[in-house]
């Protein structure tokens, strides 16, 4: 099956900084949507909520 990759709907058309997520049961991939031929980073489920709820919590914003 393939995956379905999806864009943050926060990503401006043409932004440098964009990146698509495929999400499935088990795992999460990473990729860079303007070079999605490049490869992606895996990252096991719980670790990818783990990342996200950090991320959302504002501890990886810049001082």
């Amino acid at each position: 099956m393939r995956r379905q990759w999806r864009k943050s709907t926060r990503s401006s058309a043409g932004g440098p900084e964009c990146v698509e997520i495929a999400l499935d049961r088990d795992a999460a991939g990473v990729r860079d949507s303007k070079n999605r031929t490049g490869g992606e980073l895996g990252f096991g489920f719980t670790q990818w909520s783990r990342f996200v709820r950090t991320a959302k919590n504002g501890v990886l914003d810049r001082p």
